[in-house]
């Protein structure tokens, strides 16, 4: 197995100063592991700190706890010390458009129960 260092280093990725957000960014997801790159996401570095961006508060606290591990694995991927802190951030909610109502037919209803229930019901207010 090839260590992420040298995997890194055969991205064609230039080693400007000016380009190390994106080689961070780029490098989060080797560093964290599949797991953990799952439910967040690099956003940006700022003054040498690079700004994750989790799924919950939930996440944002546990990954506070491994923080230090985290960095030590930046810095082994990206090969410098450029990224010295992690700042975790709880994502911003998206937002879903409005769904249309939809009322639901009696051959829609999957409970057998519920079906009975709904077509007495049906039944007693036409009477």
């Amino acid at each position: 197995m090839q260590r992420a260092g040298k995997l890194i280093g055969k991205l064609n990725m230039s080693r400007d100063p000016g380009d190390a957000e994106a080689r961070a960014i780029a490098a989060w997801r080797v560093a964290a592991g599949r797991k953990i790159a799952e439910h967040t996401r690099a956003a940006s570095v700022v003054r040498n700190s690079l700004i994750v961006e989790v799924e919950d508060m939930v996440w944002q606290r546990q990954l506070t706890t491994l923080r230090h591990f985290l960095i030590r694995n930046l810095v082994d991927v990206l090969g410098d010390a450029s990224i010295t802190d992690i700042d975790f951030r709880p994502m911003s909610p998206r937002r879903k458009p409005p769904q249309p109502a939809t009322r639901p037919s009696p051959s829609e209803i999957q409970d057998p129960v519920l079906d009975l229930i709904y077509r007495q019901s049906k039944s007693r207010n036409t009477a």
